[in-house]
């Protein structure tokens, strides 16, 4: 097992997801079988209880595991499936460790950092390395510690792979520092202190860097390499410049045309055969197409976390991914939901008419999955302009929920018809508690995880975007669930849940009739999306947004000849062969 440690220095936020993503599918394309694992020294247990104003959004696994959310980045990048143990917290760590001395375990020995937490953070590693992905074993584990180099909470885990270098041999081993090359504008010039104090610290502790990745705005200059190396104790062929491009796609190509995968072929000992690398080759046919692209497709995100773009992060990812699939630049219209409200229109009413012209011109509108009451009046508003205006809508989660208890109200004219988790006391509560949910616990207590969803109509068009199929497989994260006694009175309005979960008790999925794309889903489609592959129910948003779906229906859901970025199979079109999309309008009706 070879093994790959992601640092980072100088500030938080750097990219070390997205480099450590990148470093291991340029592995991966050349036919290496790569896991990872996420490190958060953080004492929360999981990421389940936080605000995605604190941490971003929060990312479920197969297994129900609620992760950081760069564990979101190493599944879309490496198209792999990871467990809840991929992610790495202090509080996992003293937590099993508190476990086995209250066991004995220790046979009386005092418990400390060093050895016996130390210890803990590298049998964790090496155990969860060597775990199957996609019933494969890894070849290679690239690990990402969370933070910057200095925090007092990361030291263990410097200690403990400080330790772990000589352990598995430094053959076997090799760390990637991520660091900051600011530009002041005063100057224009590059510098390099803070990544020669950065290293200095690394150095400090034990651990010293193979690889220097800079982060920086624009390419690295010659001379600024060359103090690096002088001042870095490395070679210059061991920096690395990572600058900003218009899409994260084309980190790996960076990374591959700086050289990286032959220098850790020799670093680490790995014959690498010279052969073609389809997987590289797919990345750069995508990155390209997503610089070239013309038409513009607009989508309104109706939210509560707007202000942080992570908070949302998977949901962009799939509305990205859906709009390379059908060549159209994509222009998320982020609408705070509270700005929606009327009460909103007394108290600030250029926040109201802002946030209503952003709705009103926006191509597609989302309403994406959340908790707490705060907000839900303008999603509602939101939903029941969609529904009107016959404006394509997907609902995720809370959207869905939200979506019934709009028509309840205003088609059915339940006018109290809510959630029970924002009114208990409600005559028509369409939205109920969960069995499994316990009020007096928050982690780890709602229904989490892959599920499956049956679909009960041959007509829905959901189940045509999956390909027809029987029924899916999606991940899940809800304490609340449709009301099922209340479900024939929105059927015989035209208001179909079309999918069920396997013993029929909860509903999963609803379509409108006589509406070009109104569907919500209980499950969460944005964390199994991938570039290669988008999400059906965000590709269904995006073609119904950009006046396409029904083409895309009728030529048997392919988007022939550009299937090549969407279709299951990840089988590839070379770029000359693409030519434009000529798809029917959809009806207004």
């Amino acid at each position: 097992m070879k093994y790959i440690l992601v640092t980072g220095g100088v500030i938080s936020g750097i990219g070390k997801g997205i480099i450590a993503s990148s470093v291991g599918t340029i592995l991966k394309s050349c036919g290496l079988h790569v896991t990872a694992i996420k490190i958060d020294p953080y004492i929360n247990i999981d990421a389940g209880t936080f605000s995605p104003y604190e941490h971003g959004e929060v990312f479920v696994l197969d297994d129900g595991g609620e992760v950081d959310l760069d564990l979101g980045n190493y599944e879309r990048f490496l198209d792999i499936r990871l467990t809840r143990d991929n992610n790495l917290t202090t509080g996992k760590i003293y937590q099993s460790v508190i476990n086995k001395e209250r066991r004995g375990d220790y046979l009386g020995k005092t418990v400390q950092v060093v050895p016996h937490i130390t210890d803990a953070i590298q049998e964790w590693v090496v155990n969860q390395a060597r775990v199957p992905v996609d019933d494969v074993e890894p070849q290679i584990c690239v690990i990402e510690l969370g933070g910057t180099v200095g925090d007092i909470e990361s030291m263990p885990f410097i200690e403990a792979f400080r330790q772990f270098q000589f352990k598995v041999k430094r053959e076997n081993f090799c760390n990637i520092h991520v660091s900051l090359i600011p530009q002041p504008s005063a100057t224009g010039e590059q510098k390099t202190k803070p990544t020669q104090n950065s290293v200095r610290e690394l150095r400090g502790l034990g651990l010293s860097p193979d690889l220097i990745m800079c982060r920086c705005s624009a390419p690295l200059e010659n001379s600024v390499k060359e103090k690096i190396s002088m001042f870095c104790h490395v070679e210059p062929e061991q920096v690395i410049c990572v600058h900003d491009v218009a899409c994260i796609y084309r980190v790996p190509l960076l990374l591959e045309d700086q050289g990286v995968v032959g220098y850790l072929s020799r670093r680490l000992k790995m014959p690498i055969e010279a052969q073609p690398r389809k997987l590289l080759t797919k990345w750069k046919e995508m990155s390209d197409r997503s610089d070239r692209l013309l038409e513009h497709c607009s989508i309104a995100l109706v939210g509560k976390y707007t202000k942080f773009s992570d908070s949302y992060a998977s949901v962009i990812k799939a509305l990205e991914h859906s709009a390379l699939a059908i060549s159209h630049k994509l222009e998320v219209k982020f609408i705070d939901c509270a700005g929606l409200e009327p009460a909103t229109l007394q108290e600030e009413p250029v926040k109201y008419h802002q946030a209503w012209q952003k709705l009103c011109s926006a191509d597609g509108i989302l309403v994406p999955g959340g908790f707490g009451v705060r907000g839900t009046e303008g999603k509602i508003h939101a939903i029941n302009w969609a529904r009107i205006q016959k404006k394509p809508f997907l609902g995720v989660c809370l959207g869905m929920q939200l979506a019934v208890c709009e028509f309840a109200r205003n088609v059915l004219g339940w006018k109290d018809a809510n959630s029970t988790e924002f009114d208990p006391e409600s005559k028509h509560p369409v939205v109920i508690d969960m069995p499994e949910h316990n009020p007096g616990q928050m982690g780890g207590t709602m229904r989490l995880g892959r599920r499956r969803t049956i679909f009960k109509s041959n007509t829905s068009v959901l189940r045509q975007l999956y390909g027809n199929v029987e029924y899916v497989d999606e991940r899940h994260r809800h304490r609340f669930e449709v009301n099922p006694e209340l479900k024939s009175h929105f059927e015989e309005k035209g208001f179909h849940f079309v999918g069920e979960d396997v013993e029929g008790e909860r509903m999963e999925v609803i379509e409108l009739d006589d509406h070009p794309y109104f569907v919500g889903v209980q499950y969460h489609p944005e964390f199994t999306s991938r570039p290669i592959k988008p999400s059906p129910p965000y590709l269904g948003l995006l073609l119904a947004a950009s006046g396409k779906l029904q083409g895309y229906l009728h030529k048997g859901c392919r988007l022939s000849p550009r299937e090549n970025y969407s279709d299951r199979s990840g089988s590839s079109t070379p770029d000359s062969e693409i030519s434009e999309l000529k798809m029917p309008s959809i009806s207004p009706q």
